[in-house]
């Protein structure tokens, strides 16, 4: 039977070009943008279009298999990952970026099967680097392989993380203090590009070191996190321990030794998980 799994990464790679065109397109006129939970979490028609154009051309092709998508689930659908060969998507992953014209924005798919990754995708469209990672064959950037920088000292890193507002003030307060805590290690610098799956890529290819995110989706790592793992990095639970796609949380990480420092010096806030209604 060969490599059941290949054609499914073939016709995701065509499919995130397409998406990848479609959004490129729309920065060229007016955005549209309306918003979802808060004032800052925002969701434009391009979003939409973008995620009925991917699960549209998959299910065609792939009747039988399931689907986790940003905006399907924003609009009521169950986001449980189950044994099913599973389409794991974000249309537009850096919506805020996406809004503002920020050079950050990424379609990001990532396909499991029995709940584990087989395969990542993260198109960064602007930049026309496209990311794919097979499981056990390695990481790539437009074909050429990528691997992590290697990094075992924290003080030398590069960290990225991301923030923004928190309606509790706890949570807040523990965000802007665990940025404190690794700044004070201290570490080269911390930047936010707003992409959480670009920030995955970033540290698969050598760029920056660590990424550390309480709060995001699976929708938003699945990609990304093929593409760290298969380029030599480490993947871990906020905690320290091993990586949950449906957490909301993680840490990556271009060795152990800081992925574990991280963990052990950031304090967590609960951000609840995907597989659970109202979280």
């Amino acid at each position: 039977m060969g490599d059941p799994w290949q054609e499914c990464m073939d016709h995701c790679v065509e499919v995130t070009k397409k998406a990848g065109e479609m959004i490129r397109e729309a920065l060229q006129k007016d955005i549209a943008v309306m918003q979802k939970s808060s004032p800052v979490d925002l969701v434009t028609v391009t979003d939409q279009k973008v995620e009925q154009l991917i699960i549209s051309s998959i299910k065609e092709k792939f009747p039988d298999h399931s689907f986790i998508g940003e905006e399907s689930v924003a609009a009521g659908a169950p986001s449980i990952l189950t044994d099913n060969p599973t389409w794991i998507i974000d249309p537009i992953d850096g919506t805020t970026n996406f809004v503002h014209r920020f050079p950050f924005v990424s379609v990001s798919i990532g396909f499991t099967v029995k709940k584990e990754i087989e395969f990542g995708i993260v198109y960064s469209c602007i930049e026309d680097k496209m990311y794919t990672a097979r499981k056990g064959k390695g990481a790539f950037c437009n074909g050429v392989p990528i691997k992590v920088s290697g990094q075992e000292e924290i003080s030398q890193s590069m960290v990225l993380t991301e923030m923004g507002f928190k309606k509790d003030p706890e949570i807040f307060k523990t965000m802007m203090a665990n940025l404190k805590t690794i700044l004070t290690i201290p570490v080269h610098g911390i930047r936010s590009p707003g992409s959480a799956a670009i920030n995955m890529c970033l540290v698969a290819c050598g760029s920056a070191d660590a990424y550390y995110h309480m709060g995001i989706h699976c929708w938003d790592m699945a990609g990304g996190a093929a593409v760290v793992t298969e380029a030599g990095g480490v993947i871990m639970d906020i905690s320290g321990g091993p990586f949950d796609l449906m957490s909301r949380r993680l840490i990556v990480a271009s060795s152990r030794a800081i992925a574990e420092r991280i963990a052990k010096e950031i304090t967590v806030f609960p951000v609840g998980r995907d597989d659970k209604e109202g979280e």
